[in-house]
């Protein structure tokens, strides 16, 4: 009996579902036709077809991964020849752009000359930077992974010129202090076995007159790229024979012209600081991949 209940029940509500479906899908129907005809009157804007890279690391034939350390964060990540990035679609500029440099990478025949700025086709022209955006705005198309980083392979270098590895920069700081860092990280590779170098932007909050905290940045060209404040860069550095461990070394550098007589030691923050302002996690995938055995440099 309750055997036979259970079945006249399923078949009640089968037929109550089966009637409420057909109403539906009549619904349906008149609403598909009104979709379609309002969609014929909408313009359709052309999407370049997006492949997804089923390998994050990148390096060059010597090896070395670039991602041993982690992934800061794992959002619209994509790989280049000569880095790995995470592309904010909101602010049309990397949140992170991860390189790793060697003696074996920085030296070769690679030239800047052979290079220009490009949009990155992989991005949906809606979240896109131009170059158009950058024109008359005063502002540099800073490298995040630096051209001179990877002079071991044209392909590398010209892939730094993908606009998803630039953001806007203030002239004197590109071409003064900020060269300068670049400069350094190239150079600790003559002290360290790897430098693998995590680049990006900042968007930090100013006190203003009537004392609360507020985040302004400026926005330029027709797709607003976002103009950041700061810019960070995390270092990771590798011992020498053997040695078990790394360093760290993480420097936050404002968007405005810098003294480049300033030592830049004066730049560099406990790493907690850019976890915190950037919404990114560093040490426990350092941690991780180190066994533990890291040690931070800050500024005394």
């Amino acid at each position: 009996m309750m055997r036979q209940w259970r079945t006249l029940a399923t078949l009640s509500v089968g037929a109550a579902v089966g009637a409420s479906a057909s109403r539906l899908w009549s619904l349906r129907g008149e609403e598909e036709e009104e979709e379609a005809a309002l969609l014929a009157r909408v313009p359709l804007v052309p999407v370049p077809s997006v492949h997804a890279s089923s390998e994050l690391t990148a390096s060059r034939p010597s090896g070395g991964a670039v991602m041993k350390y982690g992934f800061p964060s794992l959002a619209n990540v994509r790989t280049k020849e000569s880095y790995v990035t995470s592309y904010d679609p909101r602010t049309r500029t990397p949140a992170w752009v991860i390189e790793r440099l060697a003696g074996d990478t920085l030296g070769g025949t690679a030239d800047r000359k052979c290079c220009d700025f490009k949009e990155d086709d992989s991005v949906h022209v809606f979240h896109r930077a131009t170059n158009d955006d950058y024109k008359g705005s005063g502002l540099d198309r800073g490298h995040m992974a630096a051209a001179a980083n990877h002079k071991w392979s044209q392909k590398a270098m010209d892939d730094t010129f993908y606009l998803t590895n630039v953001a806007p920069q203030n002239p004197h700081l590109n071409q003064k202090a900020w060269n300068n860092l670049e400069k350094l990280c190239r150079s600790l590779t003559k002290c360290y076995a790897n430098v693998y170098v995590c680049t990006g932007p900042l968007y930090l909050p100013r006190q203003e007159a009537d004392g609360k905290l507020y985040v302004r940045y400026q926005v330029v060209g027709r797709n607003h790229v976002a103009v950041p404040t700061h810019f960070f860069k995390v270092l990771i550095l590798e011992r020498r024979g053997g040695q078990q461990g790394v360093e760290l070394r993480s420097y936050v550098l404002p968007n405005e012209p810098v003294d480049e007589k300033i030592p830049l030691e004066r730049f560099l923050v406990p790493i907690e600081t850019i976890e915190r302002a950037s919404g990114l996690l560093f040490v426990p995938n350092i941690v991780r991949a180190s066994g533990g055995a890291v040690s931070a440099i800050a500024n005394k």
